[in-house]
């Protein structure tokens, strides 16, 4: 078997069905951590696997192995799984499961069944009759029962209408989706081409007002969903759906209400909408097993479908902070994670008790809260694949004690302060748990943005994707003529300059795009990735910047923003007369 695997130090690589049927005929215990291809095995718990390999010293009882859940069909109900997982295999039979990266819990599982095999080999007891552990949910209806993928993957496109992105009402009907059983496979939000519009309303071509239709959809931004049924078989639902009240117990919950799970019959998604009397808000396009008709509407579909990138926030805590904040930071991107945001800032004692609780029993509580409001921490925004679960398996155990007996590799044990028993580096707990904290700690603020007339579309396409890689999320967007009238509703700070005639005349050579652009520190992260106004200039100092790439000379400077948040906001007031800015950052 060994000369069929390479090994990576202790751990075989299983990476097909043919070296899992293999495996499974070692003799004694094999532990196996059952990984996804796009995050990995668990290397934190490698170290506690190469202690107790030593310690035990069982060459021919334990054995350790990775096993990618992509490539292998036993395996398939761990697939897209966001925690690490390890199975348990003695002789051939799965007699244990473990979710996350539980070092103790692994450790003393380990222990007692190599005990028991020793035992056994020693004639000092029976082997136990070993009930095979299954691979799905034990409370799914269909545990126990083979599950059967098809062989073409069925999706539907749902493209949220620009005026319901308008209304607010794309968090509402994603949210509405994922609880009926639906996985969003891709998503992106931004204005169709023309290409996009007549290719996915091709049905309705021949209508009258189509030209008109598809002036107005490229025109705005529309909100675009992969869907499909997921890997698993699905509940059905009704229209019926009953909200519990939940406590609000943190600074950042403000009322905010939890749906019990729906009953469920079986349905079409299409159906579903209209049920739950959100059709109107959405355009439907069902049993796609083409991947081409998907790719014209998202091209890298096949290289992002399915990928997870999670945003969470992290936090140095005021001693890590004050001592190796530039070590933390460079292994938190060695790890594949990119900093959106970052700010520093000093915690209420609210605040820390907040971030604290797990502690608020141990006899060192006072002092962690001491500390914790003794100075600046920073609060980071991370993204990356699964970045929720990758982060906590990375920080590891919330005790130092713990992180440096079980996984001394983890950034707990190698960022261990001295006197401090707690974890110095924060996660949140939960993907809702980020929203709510990077929302309360980065409160967002708005800016306008414009791109005139001379960008080309690609360019503008370029733009726009710097502009989301940057962490804005346009808010609003709107394809417009800006007629004297109009721009000065943009220009007004400048209206009695000399040059003013100049900028009117690039303006009034064709439509400009203006965008209400929404983050933390918006105004001036907006200006800073705009770069200087001189494009000469700003291929010298900032040449990253959009317009050292996109300006051709001062004028035609590709684009324009606000340069105070009061200015913004009066633009934005003048230019987007409906919008009621949400959750407005007040400094």
């Amino acid at each position: 078997m060994a000369s069929k695997k390479r090994e990576i130090q202790l751990q075989a690589v299983i990476n097909n069905q043919s070296l899992w049927d293999e495996m499974m005929q070692n003799k004694g215990l094999t532990v196996i951590d059952v990984y996804q291809t796009w995050c990995g095995p668990c290397k934190a718990m490698q170290t506690l696997f190469r202690k107790l390999k030593n310690e035990l010293n069982e060459d021919e009882l334990l054995h350790f192995a990775v096993a990618e859940a992509d490539s292998i069909v036993t395996l398939q109900p761990f697939r897209d799984k966001c925690e690490p997982v390890f199975l348990f295999s003695v002789n051939g039979t799965i007699v244990a499961k473990i979710h996350g990266a539980n070092a103790p819990l692994v450790n003393q599982k380990i222990i007692t069944l190599v005990d028991e095999e020793r035992k056994i080999a020693a004639g000092e007891m029976v082997r136990p009759q070993y009930h095979e552990i299954a691979f799905v949910d034990s409370d799914s209806e269909d545990a126990g029962e083979p599950s059967y993928e098809s062989v073409d993957q069925i999706y539907t496109i749902v493209i949220i209408k620009p005026d319901a992105v308008t209304a607010r009402k794309v968090q509402e009907i994603k949210e509405k989706i994922i609880k009926a059983g639906f996985v969003i496979e891709a998503e992106d939000k931004k204005p169709l081409t023309e290409e996009q519009v007549k290719h996915f309303y091709s049905q309705i071509a021949d209508q009258p007002d189509f030209e008109e239709f598809v002036s107005f959809m490229t025109r705005n931004l529309s909100y675009i969903l992969v869907v499909s049924q997921g890997k698993e078989k699905q509940p059905s639902w009704d229209d019926s759906e009953v909200n519990s009240e939940t406590e609000s117990k943190e600074p950042w919950d403000e009322q905010e209400e939890t749906a019990r799970p729906l009953r469920m019959k079986s349905k079409s998604l299409q159906q579903y909408l209209e049920i739950q009397q959100i059709s109107q808000f959405c355009d439907v396009e069902e049993n796609i097993t083409n991947t081409k008709f998907i790719e014209v509407l998202i091209p890298d579909f096949k290289k992002i479908r399915g990928i997870k990138f999670e945003k969470i926030l992290a936090l140095l805590r005021p001693a890590l902070f004050n001592e190796r904040t530039e070590d933390v930071l460079n292994k938190i991107q060695d790890e594949g994670f990119k900093i959106l945001l970052q700010r520093q800032i000093v915690l209420s004692e609210e605040e820390a008790k907040t971030l604290c609780k797990e502690y608020e029993n141990k006899d060192y509580f006072g002092s962690v809260i001491e500390n914790m409001t003794s100075g600046p921490s920073l609060a980071l925004v991370l993204v990356r694949e699964n970045g929720l679960g990758y982060w906590k398996q990375l920080i590891g155990p919330s005790n130092v004690e713990e992180a440096k007996e079980y996984l001394p590799e983890s950034l707990c044990a190698q960022f261990a302060i001295e006197g401090l028993p707690i974890n110095q580096l924060y996660g949140s707990d939960s993907l809702e748990d980020a929203e709510r904290e990077i929302q309360y700690f980065f409160p967002p603020q708005h800016t306008v943005a414009l791109i005139k007339p001379h960008v080309t579309q690609e360019q503008r396409e370029d733009i726009m994707k710097l502009i989301k890689e940057t962490g804005f999320d346009i808010t609003q967007m709107k394809e417009i003529l800006l007629t004297e009238e109009e721009a000065e509703k943009i220009y007004f700070k400048i209206k009695g300059k000399e040059f003013y005639k100049d900028v009117l005349d690039v303006l009034a050579k064709g439509t400009s795009l203006v965008m209400i652009l929404t983050k933390w520190n918006a105004v001036l992260d907006w200006r800073r990735l705009m770069g200087p106004t001189d494009p000469e200039e700003a291929r010298l100092l900032s040449p990253d910047s959009i317009r050292a790439q996109f300006g051709k000379n001062i004028l035609q400077n590709a684009v324009h923003g606000a340069s105070t948040m009061e200015e913004a906001m009066e633009t934005i007031g003048k230019m987007f007369e409906d919008f009621v800015p949400e959750n407005l950052e007040e400094n």
